[in-house]
């Protein structure tokens, strides 16, 4: 008796320390949250705030207009339409919002990341040429082209691209695993950020003449979001 209480109370202390080894915070839902000592000044949670569920109606739960198109008359040549916690105030803490794309003929979304979300993209017209690049040390490169009702998923974090191989518009929908995937242009972070990363500092991590990087950072990066 005393052996198979004993062989209880070991299993019962293994799944608590596996419990607590596996804890960790919450995911971020926004770029950041900095810790304040007086909520009075508070401005915003790691999320949004919640509303009284007395007061919710279905509008909350509701958008119109997924199915107009994006102007891709852009430098890209492409428009991203979100719906997210911005656009449905329901989907806060839901963990899950969507994104309609709309390609011109050669259009493309540069390469990009999402910080707190995974993307499960489905093509609804036109033919794509997607992918995404592992992270270090192996950078490997996955790419497919879809065509219409080809499905693929680009793994959170991971920078990730799509481009229209056709010769006319291409849609696509996606779903994303976050209420507020956020999204990163990789050269508009790099040299359109503000103010402006050093470029001599540039000029080395890119291997590239200090002129170029100058030049880089002097224009005009679009953004299709």
């Amino acid at each position: 008796m005393k052996k198979g209480v004993s062989f209880l109370v070991a299993v019962a202390l293994m799944a608590l320390a596996s419990s607590l080894a596996s804890a960790s915070d919450p995911s971020p839902l926004q770029d950041t949250c900095v810790a304040i000592a007086e909520p009075k000044n508070a401005v915003f949670v790691n999320g949004k705030f919640c509303k009284n569920p007395n007061l919710t109606k279905a509008e909350d739960f509701f958008y119109s207009g997924l199915d107009k198109p994006g102007n891709v008359s852009n430098p890209v040549g492409s428009a991203v339409t979100q719906v997210n916690v911005a656009q449905i105030a329901g989907l806060n803490t839901l963990g899950i919002s969507a994104v309609r794309i709309d390609y011109a003929p050669y259009g493309q979304n540069p390469p990009h990341t999402h910080p707190r979300a995974t993307e499960i993209l489905t093509v609804l017209e036109g033919t794509l040429l997607v992918g995404f690049v592992t992270s270090n040390p192996e950078n490997r490169l996955f790419t497919k082209v879809l065509n219409k009702g080809d499905v693929f998923v680009f793994p959170i974090g991971l920078i990730h691209f799509q481009f229209n191989i056709g010769h006319t518009n291409a849609v696509a929908i996606a779903g994303l695993s976050s209420q507020n995937p956020g999204v990163i242009t990789i050269a508009n972070a790099v040299f359109g950020s503000d103010p402006a990363i050093d470029s001599d500092f540039l000029a080395r991590a890119f291997q590239l003449d200090k002129n170029v990087v100058k030049n880089l950072q002097s224009r005009f990066w679009y953004d299709n979001n």
